[in-house]
């Protein structure tokens, strides 16, 4: 990863906010512009991976105690992204979006195809086609990544889910289904009937494009 100094200064996030929009800045750029500089010995891009990597790792839910052990993070910088999660989550709340087609979650987890590592979601939707919460169920390799059935459902139960959307990036580029990807999908289709919530949907996706196994034939 690069450092801020090695970054052309065109490209660098305060810039690039400023002469884009914070739309166009990845999460790993948005932190940075958070965190404002590093520490000692610490650059900030990379304690803002750190960062990235704990939260994705704790689906969102770190304490200030808990940001605190991240390397480069002191109380100050801890405070600030405490506060700045805790704003977000009372203002852009995903519940009460309407799903029309199981692809009208991609807005909720886009930000995510810019991750280095696979991450597998599940996306929690009411008996009224509205979502409830999504969470990251588990982050992987760079091609790679695990979902048991018993981890993908174990929320989306205390949740009241009559159904769920199954979402994970591909880092390596491609929106081929790979075997485990359909083993996978099988499985949780199964598990899902036995529970009595449908798996509406498992959506493969980059900053390209997504593949829908249901828009597929393949649910």
């Amino acid at each position: 990863m690069k450092k801020l100094r090695d970054i052309p200064e065109p490209d660098r996030p305060r810039e690039k906010l400023r002469q884009k929009g914070a739309e166009a800045l990845s999460d790993l750029e948005l932190m940075a512009i958070l965190l404002g500089s590093g520490t000692k010995g610490h650059d900030v891009m990379k304690v803002a991976d750190r960062i990235l990597k704990a939260l994705d790792g704790n689906n969102a839910k770190l304490d200030i105690e808990e940001l605190q052990k991240i390397e480069g993070v002191g109380l100050a910088k801890a405070t600030l992204i405490a506060a700045a999660l805790e704003f977000a989550r009372r203002r852009i709340r995903p519940e009460g979006l309407r799903i029309s087609f199981p692809a009208d979650v991609l807005p909720l987890i886009q930000h995510y195809a810019d991750r280095k590592q696979e991450h597998f979601i599940s996306i929690s939707i009411n008996g009224a086609n509205e979502v409830i919460a999504s969470r990251v169920v588990s982050v992987g390799l760079v091609n790679k990544t695990q979902a048991h059935p018993r981890e993908v459902f174990a929320e989306p139960i205390t949740d009241r889910a009559s159904a769920i959307i199954v979402a994970h990036n591909h880092p390596s580029g491609g929106l081929t289904p790979s075997k485990e990807d359909t083993d996978i999908t099988k499985q949780l289709k199964s598990a899902g009937e036995t529970l009595g919530i449908r798996l509406l949907d498992h959506i493969i996706f980059n900053h390209k494009g997504y593949y829908s196994f249901l828009e597929n034939g393949e649910m």
